[in-house]
């Protein structure tokens, strides 16, 4: 924590840091500038921390974001409760927490019943603007202005500064809000200050990976991030095998296709990123017309009519074909690799066409499908003229995607492997661990990393496959590893013994189906492990936490989210559509204001219309995992030890200024 305590600066300070003090200098030129810059920034330490905002495991499901986004994590609510509880009903809150959210939509709903919209405009501004100088507390008038929309930021810095009260400020205040109203402004000046009011109420947002897979946009969910200020990205394994498509890794593309149409969700691949499907949709209508494809169709609802069942079959046929040539080309990365150990995940070859069963781990299992018109018995991994011409095809679709490329970009511009912001280290799933608590060493192309510096080595050859300058054998090298990021035993952001897709799609046995995990999913119970992982990357702080998603959190079957004694937190509670059932719930937020951590239980999106027309929310329960004794400021922070090195700086400043060792600028 920083400290206000006064440094004393000598002549040997001056020296021996004259370049920077002599650069800082250029912009605070004399004892003024300086002095004033000083006292700003002490200023802005005295600020309660702003609030942020936690989100894991989001998987697609871009209209259930945008909503968190727009309500803030409930947020907004509780502030609107704040201040009106006692004056307005349940239901006028409500429909005004609707209006922040979606404005413009609300006010088009509203204008269709609403009498006299003007009396009408005239009691929401005037909501608005508490609502708004509520948020805007925790921030300087600056940082205000910066989010204020130029056409009415002059306007609506008035109305925040000039309280109504007062015999000499009531006719002023009032008649800015008549004249907003007179002057036909009042519609497009409520949709600008609920946005502003939606964007201060989110300090920084931190995803903690895997954006990406079952959901139907997350090619929309990156265009919002793309127009968000301040945010940052954990990467999960759904995001890498994304990222080592877009590199043209063939395993990558395969599951990436067999995953979409897994869940009937093309839209990412098609609308989004322009993947050509045709080239895989007539090959699985020729190779599979007579096969009913039952294992493989879609996990979520079609269209019954008589085309949706035939999109439906479709998709089945496409799901085998892709799922075949998936195994074969992971037979080929497996090869390629010794290695990684991962032998055993090559399953075909144990396929007995005859009885209809395969062998794993010395068992015979029934099989539910044994129909493989493009599996050879005598070379059961090579594949067939075909399949190699579809695979180019597709590796080609996806390297010539010039927006998932920009997409990609945008997990190595604000995205990392891991983060420790304020006292919280963040990462997606896993830190691979030995059974006695110890960190494991995993080797990386032939050499040994653990802990800190084997996320570090993970993230730098990431990067170098998209990197020009790096070697070829490398880059080769880095690109065939996002598959293993994906799958891999050792890999941090998978960390199971396996993957079991073959053994779910064709087996009912759930034990060959089981993906045993790591020792971290059962030592992270454990506060003396957590308290070694934050030593391990020297995350300091009196309350600090370790904070992931990866792992659905079963809240239905009693399990919580919260473990260690506090100290680890577990967000994903299932933001897909396809895990509410296993979860019970669809998803969490944890919220870490000025005060501490909130956990916000989310119940199932349903759909913007609703929110719009009902003023239905996704909040479920909030649970308050951490108060602090004392309410944090900006100097609590990362932010804050910033800043104070830089109140530092200028203080030596000011002493060379002084002493007359660095001359002052007019």
């Amino acid at each position: 924590m920083a400290t206000n305590t006064k440094r004393q600066f000598t002549p040997a300070d001056v020296e021996s840091n004259r370049r920077l003090l002599e650069l800082l200098s250029q912009t605070f030129g004399n004892v003024s500038a300086a002095g004033t810059e000083i006292i700003n920034l002490e200023a802005i330490m005295n600020l309660p921390k702003g609030t942020e905002h936690f989100v894991a495991d989001i998987h697609g499901e871009h209209e259930a974001f945008a909503h968190i986004l727009k309500n803030a994590s409930g947020n907004i609510r509780r502030i609107v409760t704040e201040i009106f509880g006692n004056s307005m009903r349940e239901d006028s809150i409500r429909q005004l927490c609707s209006l922040i959210y979606y404005p413009a939509r609300k006010l088009q709903y509203i204008s269709a019943s609403e009498p006299n919209m003007d009396d009408f405009y005239n009691i929401t501004l005037h909501q608005l603007v508490k609502v708004l100088q509520r948020v805007s507390q925790k921030y300087t008038r600056s940082k205000v202005r910066k989010a204020l929309p130029k056409e009415f930021a002059y306007i609506i810095e008035e109305l925040l500064h000039e309280a109504p009260s007062g015999e000499n400020k009531q006719p002023y205040y009032n008649r800015i809000v008549e004249t907003i109203i007179s002057t036909g402004q009042a519609r497009d000046f409520i949709v600008a200050i609920c946005n502003v009011i939606q964007r201060l109420s989110i300090d920084r947002l931190h995803i903690l990976g895997d954006i990406y897979d079952r959901g139907p946009g997350a090619h929309l969910i990156i265009d919002m991030l793309q127009n968000y200020k301040d945010y940052d990205i954990q990467w999960g394994n759904h995001d890498a095998v994304w990222m080592g498509a877009a590199a043209g890794n063939e395993c990558c593309i395969a599951n990436v296709l067999r995953m979409s149409l897994r869940y009937n969700n093309m839209a990412t691949l098609e609308d989004g990123y322009g993947i050509n499907l045709v080239p895989l949709a007539l090959f699985a209508m020729d190779t599979y017309k007579n096969d009913p494809c039952e294992i493989f169709q879609p996990k979520v609802p079609v269209d019954e009519t008589e085309q949706g069942l035939k999109n439906r079959q479709l998709t089945a046929q496409m799901h085998k074909a892709i799922s075949i040539i998936q195994w074969k080309l992971e037979a080929a990365m497996i090869a390629r690799h010794p290695e990684w150990g991962m032998e055993s995940r090559n399953l075909l070859h144990l396929i007995d066409r005859e009885k209809g069963t395969v062998k794993i781990d010395g068992v015979d299992y029934k099989m539910l499908d044994n129909n493989f018109p493009t599996i050879d018995p005598a070379d059961p991994y090579k594949l067939t003229e075909a399949e190699a011409i579809l695979a180019e095809k597709l590796v080609h679709s996806f390297n010539v995607s010039d927006k998932l490329r920009r997409h990609i970009n945008v997990f190595f511009s604000h995205g990392c492997m891991y983060s420790v912001v304020n006292s919280n280290l963040l990462f997606h799933a896993s830190m691979p661990m030995n059974e006695d608590g110890t960190l494991k060493e995993v080797s990386v192309r032939g050499k040994k990393f653990k802990g800190k510096d084997l996320l570090h080595e993970v993230g730098l050859m990431m990067r170098s496959a998209f990197n020009p300058d790096t070697p070829e054998e490398d880059r080769k090298y880095a690109i065939d590893y996002y598959w293993y990021l994906w799958c891999g035993p050792d890999s941090p952001l998978f960390d199971k013994a396996k993957m079991a897709t073959f053994e779910r799609y064709f087996l009912t046995d759930k034990e060959p189906q089981a993906e045993k995990k790591g020792h971290y999913y059962k030592l992270r119970e454990d506060p003396k492990v957590c308290d070694y992982i934050l030593d391990c990357f020297d995350v300091q702080g009196e309350h600090r936490h370790i904070i992931n998603g990866h792992v659905p959190v079963k809240v239905g079957k009693g399990e919580n989210p919260i473990k260690g004694d506090g100290k680890m937190m577990v967000i994903d509670g299932g933001f897909s559509k396809a895990y509410h059932n296993t979860t019970g719930i669809a998803g969490y937020t944890l919220v870490f204001h000025s005060r501490g951590f909130e956990l916000v239980q989310h119940v199932p999106f349903t759909t913007a219309e609703d929110a719009v027309k009902n003023g239905t929310d996704i909040l479920g329960t909030t649970k308050i995992v951490e108060l602090n004794r004392q309410r944090m400021r900006v100097r609590d922070t990362d932010i804050g030890r910033e800043l104070q090195g830089q109140i530092d700086e200028l203080m030596m400043l000011l002493y060379a200024y002084r002493s007359g060792m660095i001359k002052e600028r007019k």
